[in-house]
């Protein structure tokens, strides 16, 4: 895997993969790299979620993420709670195992992070007339 981030001007970035995807990147007018690494956390896992679903009756899923920082520099994450969402016919407890094996094994962007790092979860399946 390669990647490669390239300044423009003033807060201006874009970031290259293997396969030439873009995408712009702007840290004042735009999303931080912390806010980036955050739902690229939500991001890894909820795929993780939709594939576990396979050929389940959802029209929607969906993942909340809050998170707290250090104080101090550097302001790392130390701590991160994900709130998955399933609008659907399908069983609270399959999402919620799916939800668990993403954290346990599959979701390496929320690997990547240190034991220092309390990440949480919690799920909620919505009917096809809410959300």
């Amino acid at each position: 895997m390669h990647g490669r981030v390239e300044w423009v001007e003033g807060s201006q970035a874009f970031g290259l993969n293997d396969s030439g995807d873009r995408l712009d990147f702007d840290w004042d007018d735009g999303p931080t790299p912390m806010q980036v690494t955050l739902q690229m956390i939500g991001l890894c896992s909820m795929a993780d979620v939709v594939l576990g679903l396979k050929e389940r009756n959802f029209d929607k899923v969906w993942v909340e993420m809050d998170a707290e920082r250090a104080s101090g520099t550097p302001r790392v994450f130390t701590s991160i709670h994900l709130e998955y969402h399933v609008r659907g016919d399908v069983p609270l407890k399959l999402v919620e195992r799916i939800v668990q094996k993403s954290h346990e094994k599959y979701c390496s962007v929320s690997h990547m992070f240190n034991e220092k790092i309390t990440i949480t979860h919690s799920s909620a399946v919505h009917s096809p007339s809410e959300a």
